[in-house]
């Protein structure tokens, strides 16, 4: 019953907030440590190592053997864990490159012009607008829990805008942000490159404070895993996530107003969504969100898996999965009595401990811990599209757990109806705990913008389009935006925009001698839908539909 996540040696005096169901999982876990560690010294009734080895007074050994220090450690290893949303350590400051060396405090408007002029030609630039304020990143460690909700600890960002523009100064709203799904298990939004520098222009720049967790199991973080599209544990980051920066504010003399947006994409889009369920559900009195977007989520988590494993994989796969199913095992779904159940031989032993990694991915294949591509074997059918990527000899996933699997989809077919698509009685336990973190599970009470694009090979646009059929059917339909489709008026220059993205991409293939397809489907997901959506979400948050 002990947990095996450190417990920080000092509790924070901060001010605690009170959230019932974690706190009380929180104070069990810290509980069962506290009991092990008093059977481990107590007496020969434990049968343990620490009733057989002998005190210092016994042995003759001087009792000065033993250290303060230890001794002071093992009694704050018996204080109870900081209630989730403590902030542990930080605000602190966290300088940004500059190339060459340099580095600077805070990111002022005229330098970032100039990167987001230089990069993709221009392109950043139109998108992300001119910037208004500076950008100032602070670092953070605050207590959040597990999957299992075993006491742990995560790191987050903070990003301040700043300056003398009206917009960047007085109370500011704040936007939640949740990234999507990294590979690097070092990975933190304190680096501001890539998705960070992106929603740093896209938000920071335009005035808004920015609270983005790096998750558990990423980062600083003490967890040996990350729960991967856990909704409820991912939702608790989330929120811990925002509780902490509530903490961390004040001492960094930044005021905020009553605004509070939550977006993500990708695997982000899917926490999105779990976090606005969560905060209306659970931390109502606590957290009002303003409006929500979720920009190419896997919401529809069990019709998506159907459709996997019935012959149509997607682009990634052969990593996400074994996120996804290492996240269910260790936070207690019992997919399988051994990973060999699930996976086949090459790949089972230590597929649990593979991603997040410290290393590349293309470095993970060559040692032979993930394959190339292929999830299913060669010969096994059902096969969709894209059957020589995806379907090889050298597979992830063992023919026989895949037939279970479909035994299940015929048995008990789920989405038949839009308004009740989990309404089905699954038994196999993998689609019992796709069916649990499934989305489409409730009624949002805020604004909510769906966005994505029709050819997106990571992660299907039909996510957004069976979310907003199951919450149209219960009368509060969101937003859809498909980037590929006639658009509102509001985005009909983000779909023009993001058309000639496309068409930009395809030509500089053509002129380097590429595929233009592959290099439009290379790009789809992980740059030209993620940066519109983003540009998407922006204006929807300017003005959300009462």
């Amino acid at each position: 019953m002990c947990t095996d996540t450190p417990i920080p040696l000092i509790v924070p005096a901060v001010v605690s907030v009170a959230v019932p169901a974690r706190v009380l999982r929180a104070a069990v876990a810290a509980l069962a440590l506290a009991t092990g560690l008093a059977c481990a010294a107590g007496n020969g009734d434990s049968g343990g190592t620490g009733a057989s080895a002998p005190s210092a007074a016994l042995s003759g050994s001087p009792a000065s053997s033993v250290s303060s220090a230890s001794a002071a450690s093992a009694m704050a290893q018996l204080a109870p864990a900081p209630p989730p949303g403590t902030l542990l350590d930080g605000p602190t400051l966290v300088p940004i490159p500059l190339g060459g060396g340099a580095s600077v405090d805070s990111l002022e408007p005229a330098t970032l012009s100039a990167v987001l002029k230089r990069a993709q030609g221009g392109v950043l630039m139109a998108i992300a607008g001119e910037p208004l304020c500076s950008i100032t990143v602070y670092k953070m460690r605050y207590a959040t829990g597990g999957g299992r909700g075993e006491a742990t600890d995560a790191g987050g960002v903070i990003m301040l805008p700043g300056g003398d523009d009206q917009r960047c100064m007085g109370p500011r709203p704040v936007l939640l942000y949740a990234h999507g799904t990294v590979l690097d298990r070092n990975f933190s939004m304190a680096r501001l490159n890539g998705e960070a520098r992106l929603v740093a222009a896209m938000f920071v720049a335009q005035g808004y404070v920015v609270v983005a967790p790096d998750y558990a199991g990423y980062g600083v973080s003490s967890l040996p895993y990350h729960p991967y599209l856990n909704a409820d544990q991912q939702a608790g980051d989330m929120v811990d996530a925002l509780r902490a920066a509530r903490i961390a504010l004040p001492r960094l003399s930044v005021r905020t107003s009553d605004k509070l947006f939550v977006t993500g994409y990708s695997q982000g889009g899917f926490v999105a969504l779990a976090t606005q369920r969560a905060m209306q559900e659970r931390y109502g009195d606590e957290f009002h969100v303003t409006a929500t977007a979720g920009l190419s989520g896997p919401y529809a988590l069990l019709q998506m898996a159907d459709d996997i494993f019935s012959g149509r994989p997607n682009v990634g796969i052969t990593a996400y999965l074994p996120l996804l199913t290492t996240a269910g095992q260790k936070s207690g779904a019992t997919l399988y009595t051994s990973p060999a159940e699930l996976y086949e031989e090459p790949y089972a032993d230590g597929i649990e401990s593979v991603l997040p990694a410290t290393q590349r991915m293309d470095d993970l294949i060559k040692q032979g811990k993930l394959p190339a591509g292929a999830l299913f074997a060669g010969d096994a059918p059902p096969q969709g599209e894209s059957a020589s990527t995806h379907f090889a000899d050298t597979n992830l996933v063992r023919t026989s757990y895949r037939k279970a699997y479909l035994q299940d989809v015929a048995a008990h077919p789920c989405g038949t109806d839009p308004a009740q698509p989990l309404a089905c009685h699954s038994a196999n336990r993998l689609r019992l705990w796709l069916q649990k973190n499934d989305l489409r599970s409730y009624q949002p009470r805020s604004p909510l913008l769906l966005c994505g694009g029709q050819r997106d090979p990571v992660v299907p646009f039909a996510n957004a389009s069976a979310a907003h059929d199951y919450f149209a059917a219960h009368g509060v339909a969101p937003q859809l935006l498909d980037l590929e489709a006639p658009a509102p008026d509001a985005y009909q220059d983000i779909r023009a925009g993001f058309a000639k993205a496309v068409e930009r991409t395809r030509a500089d293939a053509v002129a380097h001698d590429h595929d233009p397809h592959k290099a439009v489907l290379d790009n789809y997901h992980g740059r030209l839908v993620a940066q519109y959506c983003l540009m998407a979400a922006r204006e929807f948050f300017r003005t959300p539909a009462p």
